[in-house]
């Protein structure tokens, strides 16, 4: 495969035309984010666009959402952006931002007008390609609940099967308008456990009366930390982050019971599987030292599959980017945060590559997602959005 220049630069026509109606929908969605599975207006404005340019547009659940644009005989591409938001306040101090407790604090504003402004162009654009075009406007990313949403209620018999799958995250570890990429593990396996322990309750001033479960997850929190360092390999990456230890009400009063919130990252399954052996077996050494009155709970949740990407399908889209963004296309070092997008194309059994989009111009003072100061700059962050979008997918789809 390699990508004709022509069909893109005809795809790719109207970017000039079209960046102020781009941008001031981009700040349609930038001011009116919504949580996780909520989406409800995300996806009616979503529709709205693609049916008023006489797109197919078929739902997928309650707020995902399905283009469809099919142009002859040809490949079948999907491309993938996530439409949720995040509980936080803005602090970004754009013009546009958003008020109230939750923000497109990590980007997803610019997934969904980059993938809307690439359907908009294959449609418009029939005679430079051919195949099938498919955008997958998916809910629930921060939840980890939207991609398996999909599948289970049924986007394999919604919508042709892809022979790949792309997606892309805006990002601020590279310069804005540019494109990296990274075949093998690209975005870690991440779990998030909610572990119950158990004491005895007593009065702070008789302490041998009691199993005190605070001391208890004191010493589990200090244990943990010796599975990366001492259980982990040196040339694995791993991740056990203890972010909350919750117990008691009152200086003087044992309580019954400790809550840990663990978090694990790896980008190799085993790793992971290690990891979380590795927490239980501790957990229920320290509560048997500690004459633990019942055994500790367990609870999984917020679960992430490891994003590998396809070496082939990677290589293809990099040998794109090369050729037609030029310098502006680099390497994509591996990110420990997590995505639940290869959920849908594991699912369904195809290949898939995930790359990064450079997002603020001075990359030096970019703000890491998931800030509240996270807002990309308009440009040339959307125009290389659709770009990149355009670009990957004419790997297959361009005569």
């Amino acid at each position: 495969m390699s990508l004709n220049r022509d069909s893109v630069h005809a795809l790719l026509a109207d970017l000039d035309t079209t960046r102020e109606q781009r941008e001031e929908l981009y700040i349609h969605f930038h001011r009116h984010p919504e949580l996780s599975m909520q989406e409800f207006g995300t996806a009616d404005r979503i529709r709205t666009e693609l049916e008023a340019a006489g797109i197919d547009v078929r739902a997928v659940g309650r707020t995902g959402l399905v283009a469809v644009i099919a142009n002859e005989d040809g490949p079948t591409v999907a491309m993938r952006a996530d439409i949720d938001a995040l509980p936080i306040t803005e602090d970004s101090g754009k013009p546009y931002a958003a008020t109230g407790d939750v923000a497109h604090a990590c980007g997803h504003d610019v997934h969904i007008i980059s993938l809307l402004s690439a359907c908009l162009a294959f449609h418009r654009h029939r005679d430079a390609w051919s195949g099938t075009f498919i955008g997958v406007f998916q809910p629930g990313e921060e939840a980890a609940a939207g991609a398996r949403s999909m599948v289970e209620a049924g986007i394999a018999e919604i919508m042709p099967t892809p022979d790949v799958y792309l997606g892309q995250h805006v990002l601020g570890t590279i310069p804005g308008g540019h494109v990296g990429t990274n075949p093998g593990p690209t975005l870690s396996a991440a779990a998030s456990i909610r572990v119950t322990v158990h004491g005895t309750g007593t009065h702070g001033s008789m302490p041998e009366k009691g199993v005190d479960p605070v001391v208890l997850g004191a010493s589990i929190v200090l244990r943990l930390q010796t599975i990366v360092a001492r259980e982990v390999s040196p040339t694995d990456v791993a991740v056990v982050t203890v972010g909350a230890l919750q117990a008691g009400s009152k200086s003087n009063i044992i309580p019954a019971s400790a809550e840990l919130l663990i978090n694990t990252r790896a980008y190799d399954e085993d790793v992971e599987k290690h990891l979380h052996a590795a927490i239980e077996r501790i957990v229920r050494a320290e509560c048997a030292a500690s004459r633990s009155p019942r055994e500790p709970e367990f609870e999984y949740y917020d679960q992430y599959p490891v994003t590998d990407n396809d070496a082939d399908v990677t290589a293809a889209v990099r040998e794109s980017f090369d050729a037609w963004f030029g310098d502006r296309s680099q390497d994509l070092a591996p990110v420990s945060a997590s995505e639940d997008f290869t959920v849908i194309p594991d699912a369904l059994g195809v290949p898939y590559t995930y790359w990064g989009l450079g997002g603020f111009v001075d990359q030096a003072a970019a703000p890491g997602n998931h800030n509240p100061a996270f807002a990309p700059d308009l440009q040339p962050t959307l125009d290389t959005g659709l770009a990149a979008i355009v670009v990957a997918a004419s790997t297959w789809l361009t005569r």
